[in-house]
């Protein structure tokens, strides 16, 4: 079983696939609850343009399409913020993440393995797997999968770019 520079060993493929699931359905419970006030905006948006447009027979563009658009911006802030806390400051606190925490896997450092992981590790990490994923194409996918080709310490390129190695504890 590969190792880390500690002597723990790596997290296998299946752990961190598992614990980025469960992760991921935290978020996506999390953006479920901030798109009900953003769809009961957008609507009322709508219906108050469209009412407005009916009595004047001119409707505001601006009011129609801008105002949504803009509410949906402000989601997406949103739904950043809150991976941003997540997986940054919640990590930072408390030292894992909730499907780290089932998986029972723990981020180190790679340079020293005793060493805290601080702020701007985890939001270089953060920004690596989750900014970059969103703009370019199939990163996630490459970014996932690197790890089962990476060689001594199986990282994906979120890891290599913060510098860290997720292991075993259990």
């Amino acid at each position: 079983m590969p190792r880390a520079p500690n002597g723990m060993p790596l997290a296998n493929f299946g752990d961190r696939l598992v614990a980025v699931l469960i992760d991921g359905a935290v978020l996506v419970g999390v953006a479920l609850v901030l798109a009900i006030p953003m769809f009961i905006a957008i609507f009322a948006v709508i219906a108050g343009a469209t009412a407005a447009a009916s009595s004047t027979e001119t409707p505001n563009a601006g009011l129609l399409f801008g105002l949504p658009l803009l509410i949906e911006l402000l989601y997406l802030v949103l739904v950043l913020a809150a991976g941003y806390v997540y997986h940054v400051e919640m990590f930072r606190r408390t030292g894992v993440t909730w499907g780290k925490r089932a998986m029972k896997l723990q981020l180190i450092r790679a340079d020293d393995p005793s060493a805290p992981i601080g702020r701007g590790v985890l939001a270089r990490r953060w920004a690596t797997q989750s900014l970059v994923g969103a703009v370019v194409p199939f990163f996630s996918w490459i970014d996932g999968l690197w790890q089962l080709w990476d060689k001594p310490y199986q990282q994906c390129l979120h890891d290599k770019a913060a510098g860290t190695i997720v292991v075993k504890v259990g």
